[in-house]
């Protein structure tokens, strides 16, 4: 059970408490404790959905006996949470029993176990209670799992940090980096993105910090001694990203500025004609302020040990059409090969800046109420319970609920929808909406760090850490290949001169040459990371966050996709469905009698039938009211008596109806003993479930199952609606995962299971599924949490969106893999047989680097999604 506390501010009637008490345990699937003297109401429910549910009905209930009573949500105090590792736990089943068990206990508020992360966070009452509940969560686990170990959370933490690598500029070295790194004792996990030139860590809190931090260090200086090691500790990322461009901006300066000097020396030796002597020292000039640099680079690199480089292919084959008298041509390969590279730092900076600008969405300050002044202050530092105010035009930078207020808010950033939405008193804000007119002044729920904006900040940004298949195949591909070709380049600089009669060194040397230039791995090594980057960041443009590349690959091969029902294929709360008005009546005057008569109740079909009136019920004119217990409610309203209820209300006051075919609950309405229509009200389908179907049909899934807990009737009914091919029913969260289990056991080999669920009590099936993708209901801590992929618009139709994402990213890296090796296999066939020049050889190199980079940033453009 799920356990919380509302504040009910103003309650001063004892009396008027107990019949609060009273009413709301008569709600279905509720426990209710009153404390009048703390004025709290403890409230116990099945869910957080059905908590949120009761609190609607709670409200009307405080409401009708005390008017002027404000019911406020208790917020959690950090201090009586606590987070335990369960180490070794394997099993989602005995995962759901120890949080069953838990949450029973006396004293907890709430108990949730994350499958995922092997976490389980227990709320309690009181703090002091903590030592009690402890020993009694260490007998529930010892009894299910015996071979869990319990650690607190504290003392098992992984410590994250990024490291930035300023300037680096080779995508093969930031492989070997990640190699080397990754073996470090104490590194749990490294991963360099050479694309926002980002070293992501995950360290054990053991190991000595500045120690490690020197050992990174010596490493990347090893690789590459240009390249600055900035350590997160000691720099706000705002300041990282601002060097970073600033960094970029003048090192495309310096290097225009080179090219634009060294290439007009090239021209005026290629233009006149000078003598031997004269032409020699123009290219000698110009070869050195071109590629001076790159042959430093060199030189340092073979000293540290690192021989096999982009930049020593470059200076062996630009040096060695020198000592074979092709002057132009060797400055000429080095020329375009820094052109190639700028052309490539360009193409990659659009990229990196594109998601840059989907990161815009961090706040850079709150403006905190404190009595009747207004502070600006960092986001981190304002606490749950604080006020803060909202001007149009700024970004929400904590989530909330809004207290006074009414706005228009651009929720584009978290969902990928333009249409702006309203905000009103009571309804939730979420750091990342942008205010568009009005002032807001909002009551804050979450800590920064625990908020929707930096837990999107913290998915987005470190999803290129997890990284596909055909990305690591590619990195020890790069790895393999460059070694190979040099030698290979060798062999046909010596051999052939001294098997082939007639053969020169010299003509031989320049093919080893042509050779050597054509076999820089770059335009796989930037190309294919950037295509993966670049379809996480589309993705995430249309509302759909993907946690790493792994899983965006792993959506290509889907099989099968599980949905559960209950808020993932329907809302998950009633509505009216259907007004089914007789003739002496109009559909709107049925409503209306119908509100009349629901106005004293708070059940969730009386709350739905008023949601659908949406006029506030002038009570004075009621001047009966009866409910008839199992029936429905007699009222009479204006000198009308108004029935509404089910059949046997209509058979008890002999009454014809119409019967109606649904299974939905059907409320009739009669009018002074005539029978005036009908109200169905059901848990609706959501819009575009039936679309979704459609549209996974067509991209070839081959299954679509359906789980629920309802009845057979409604679940078969939903189904055959929306064209699902198989539907289990009745099912408890642990039969979902035996389902799950049975699927997956059916599969191909490289058949993919997703399962779709809303993230709030389905964490062990989305475990267990291949693929685990949830309904984020706009930043659902559980969905962010325990699923893969988030879909933070509710909608089923993403789940295509995301498949298509997945196929097209597919599509586009396998477009390179196959250019760039076809194009090399041709050049180093055509060098090495004397037809390829080193002009063709740097189009082999440099230029199918570009054309690689462009296709892959294609993958951002969602337009063709």
């Amino acid at each position: 059970m799920l356990k919380k506390e509302v504040i009910l501010e103003g309650l001063d009637c004892a009396n008027c408490a107990a019949k609060i008490e009273d009413e709301v345990n008569k709600l279905n699937g509720v426990k209710a404790y009153m404390n009048f003297m703390n004025k709290t109401l403890t409230l116990e429910t099945e869910s957080e959905q059905e908590y949120k549910n009761t609190l609607q009905q709670v409200k009307t209930i405080v409401h009708k006996h005390e008017p002027d009573v404000v019911v406020k949500e208790k917020s959690v105090n950090k201090s009586n949470k606590k987070v335990l590792i369960l180490e070794g736990l394997d099993c989602a089943n005995c995962a759901a029993k120890i949080e069953a068990q838990t949450q029973s206990l006396e004293g907890v508020n709430s108990a949730t176990v994350d499958f995922v992360s092997k976490k389980l966070t227990i709320e309690a009452v009181d703090k002091k209670e903590f030592g009690k509940i402890l020993g009694e969560v260490t007998s529930i686990v010892n009894k299910l799992e015996p071979d869990v170990k319990i650690v607190y959370a504290e003392k098992k933490k992984v410590n994250k940090s990024i490291v930035m690598l300023e300037g680096l500029g080779c995508a093969n070295c930031a492989a070997k980096m990640e190699k080397e790194i990754s073996g470090l004792e104490g590194v749990e996990f490294a991963a360099v993105d050479f694309v926002s030139k980002k070293l992501t860590l995950e360290i054990s809190p053991k190991v000595n910090r500045s120690e490690l931090n020197e050992k990174i260090e010596g490493i990347v200086k090893k690789i590459e001694p240009d390249v600055k090691v900035i350590f997160e500790e000691n720099n706000s990322k705002t300041k990282i990203n601002e060097n970073n461009e600033e960094e970029e901006e003048g090192v495309n300066k310096k290097e225009i500025i080179r090219l634009v000097v060294g290439g007009a020396i090239f021209a005026v030796g290629i233009i006149f004609n000078f003598q031997n002597w004269l032409e020699l020292t123009l290219f000698i000039i110009s070869y050195i302020i071109v590629g001076g640099e790159v042959v430093l680079r060199a030189i340092k690199g073979i000293a540290r040990g690192q021989v096999f480089s982009e930049h020593f292919l470059m200076s062996i084959a630009t040096i060695g059409a020198f000592f074979v008298g092709e002057y132009p041509e060797g400055v000429a390969v080095m020329l375009f090969y820094l052109v190639g590279e700028l052309f490539q730092d360009i193409a990659v900076g659009h990229s990196r800046k594109s998601i840059s600008a989907l990161m815009d969405i961090r706040p850079d300050y709150a403006n905190l109420k404190v009595g009747d002044e207004i502070r600006k202050v960092s986001p981190e530092e304002v606490n749950i319970g604080d006020i803060i105010i909202v001007k149009p035009g700024e970004k929400v930078p904590l989530d909330g609920k809004v207290i006074e207020g009414n706005s228009m808010v651009d929720t584009a950033a978290l969902t990928g929808e333009s249409v702006p939405r309203e905000l009103e008193p009571g309804n939730d804000a979420l750091s990342g909406f942008i205010n568009k007119n009005g002032v807001l002044t909002i009551e804050v729920t979450k800590d920064f760090g625990d908020s929707t904006v930096s837990k999107i900040l913290d998915l987005v940004q470190n999803a290129s850490s997890r990284k596909a298949p055909t990305e690591k195949f590619i990195t020890k591909f790069a790895r393999s290949y460059t070694p190979i070709v040099v030698f290979g380049a060798l062999a046909l600089a010596i051999i052939p001169p001294l098997v082939i009669p007639g053969a020169t060194f010299s003509t031989w040397i320049y093919r080893a040459l042509v050779f050597l230039v054509i076999s820089c791995p770059c335009a796989l090594v930037i190309s294919i990371p950037l295509g993966f980057f670049g379809g996480i960041g589309g993705a995430s443009k249309r509302g759909i966050l993907v946690k790493g590349s792994n899983y965006l690959e792993a959506l290509n091969n889907v099989e099968t996709v599980v949905f559960d029902k209950t808020g993932t294929l329907t809302k998950g709360v009633f509505e009216v469905v259907n007004i089914n008005s007789q003739i002496d009546f109009t559909n709107e005057k049925l409503i209306e009698y119908a509100a009349f008569a629901e106005s004293h109740s708070s059940h969730p079909i009386a709350l739905s039938i008023l949601k659908v009136y949406n006029k506030d019920v002038d009570i004075t004119k009621i001047e009966d009211y009866e409910e008839i217990a199992g029936h429905g409610i007699l009222a009479k309203v204006g000198g009308k008596e108004i029935l509404a209820g089910n059949s046997k209300l209509m058979n008890k006051e002999n009454i014809k109806y119409q019967e109606v075919e649904t299974l939905g609950t059907i409320v009739h309405v009669a009018v002074d003993k005539k029978y005036a229509g009908n109200i169905v009200i059901s848990d609706a389908v959501k819009e575009d479930s039936a679309d979704a179907i459609k549209g996974l049909k067509a991209l070839g899934v081959r299954n679509t199952v359906m789980l629920t807990g309802d009845s057979k009737a409604v679940g078969e009914k939903i189904a055959t609606q929306l064209g699902i091919d198989k539907v289990y029913t009745e099912l408890l969260p642990a039969d979902k995962v035996e389902k799950i289990e049975a699927l997956d056991a059916k599969k191909s080999h490289k058949g993919k299971i997703v399962f779709v669920g809303d993230g709030i009590n389905d964490a062990p099936v989305l475990a267990r599924a291949d693929i685990g993708m949830a309904m984020g209901g706009l930043g659902s801590d559980a969905a962010i949490e325990a699923a893969d992929i988030v879909i933070m618009t509710d909608e089923p139709s993403k789940i295509v969106t995301a498949i298509k994402v997945a196929k097209r990213t597919r599509k586009i890296v396998m477009q390179n893999i196959v250019f760039a090796l076809g194009v090399k296999a041709i050049f180093l066939a055509l060098g090495a047989v004397g037809v390829a020049t080193m002009w063709e050889a740097v189009f082999a190199d440099m230029g199918v680097a570009i054309i690689a980079i462009l296709n892959a940033m294609r993958v951002m453009n969602t337009k063709s999604i």
